[in-house]
């Protein structure tokens, strides 16, 4: 209980804290910002695709050729965390912020829902997020009892790895929009958020098109093949979508808040997560992923008007409001 507690705590971290000094840290720098697509693309590209394919790897390396057990990769993954500690703590240079800005932690929640709550931009870009996320880690506990309904002996490794090569085709195509000056990321997102909704029906169609098999084991079947078709293309959709949101990130949440907003975006994400699979057992499987389907297509509609709106100034910016508050403060007598 206590590391899964910690492994929260991390988490929050892990998709917060590093981007939020990346964005600040290139800003202070002054560098161009289409090097900021860049660099999330190939965050997502090395990161989430080939560094994953080779950790797999080299977990499956320990376990099965080396013999040092089951427990033996999460020790590796222990290192490579110190590793990638000492590498921070010795190269990176902090970003403290506004010191004459120190709040408590219930301020900066505060401040960061009035943010959201002033921001059209902000809210949509967190509900959009939270969707797609939502149906994400949901689909990661479907994919595996979705191909193999009659316990089909399926090879999980060499699919992981498919799945993870066709997210890093995602990112590199991704990179190569983002280049562009047309379309916006705005745009673009809408047709990708269609397209998962529509790899996530596949499980649903082929449930009424092709006859389910009667036979126990085995290898995979047809119908698990095109809904492994359509897992791939979904794959592709996510790592299409980290670089862009990222991006989207970058533009309409403001630094002095990013790491606060981002974590408030979570929120509703682990309660959507948690919800699903404590109530997993209850509905069929084709339900779940017509639920996810759902999701992502109401993703699609918040990322039109998302698209709309991306031009229109905020009715009230973060400075404005911080400048508003220190206004109201009452004045004390010398």
């Amino acid at each position: 209980m206590v590391g899964r507690v910690l492994g929260g705590i991390a988490t929050s971290l892990l998709f917060s804290a590093f981007e939020s000094w990346l964005v600040a840290e290139h800003n202070k720098r002054g560098f161009d910002q289409q090097w900021l697509s860049l660099t999330f693309s190939k965050a997502i590209f090395l990161g989430n695709g080939l560094v994953a394919i080779l950790s797999g790897l080299f977990g499956n390396l320990l376990v099965d050729t080396l013999n040092l057990g089951p427990v033996s990769p999460f020790d590796a993954a222990a290192c490579f965390l110190a590793i990638g500690m000492a590498v921070i703590m010795s190269s990176w240079t902090e970003n403290f912020g506004d010191p004459s800005d120190n709040k408590d932690l219930l301020t900066q929640f505060k401040g960061a829902a009035v943010a959201i709550a002033s921001d059209e931009k902000i809210a949509l870009l967190g509900a959009i997020q939270s969707l797609f996320e939502g149906s994400m880690y949901t689909f990661v506990f479907l994919w595996t009892p979705a191909l193999s309904p009659n316990n089909e002996d399926i090879p999980h490794g060499f699919i992981f790895a498919t799945f993870m090569l066709a997210s890093m085709l995602g990112s590199s195509f991704a990179s190569r929009l983002m280049a562009r000056s047309s379309p916006k990321v705005e745009s673009y997102m809408q047709i990708v958020f269609v397209v998962s909704s529509a790899s996530l029906l596949l499980p649903i169609i082929t449930n009424f098109l092709v006859a389910p098999s009667k036979v126990k084991g085995g290898g995979i079947s047809f119908a698990g093949c095109l809904q492994l078709l359509g897992f791939c293309t979904f794959e592709a959709c996510v790592g299409i979508f980290w670089p862009s949101i990222m991006k989207m990130r970058s533009q309409y949440i403001p630094e002095e808040a990013r790491s606060t907003i981002m974590n408030f975006f979570r929120i509703p994400l682990n309660i959507f997560v948690c919800i699903v699979l404590y109530n997993v057992d209850a509905f069929p499987i084709t339900v779940m992923f017509g639920m996810c389907s759902i999701f992502l297509f109401v993703a699609s509609i918040l990322q039109r008007r998302l698209c709309a709106i991306a031009d229109k100034p905020k009715t009230e910016d973060w400075m404005a409001m911080k400048e508003r508050d220190t206004e109201e403060e009452p004045l004390t007598e010398p």
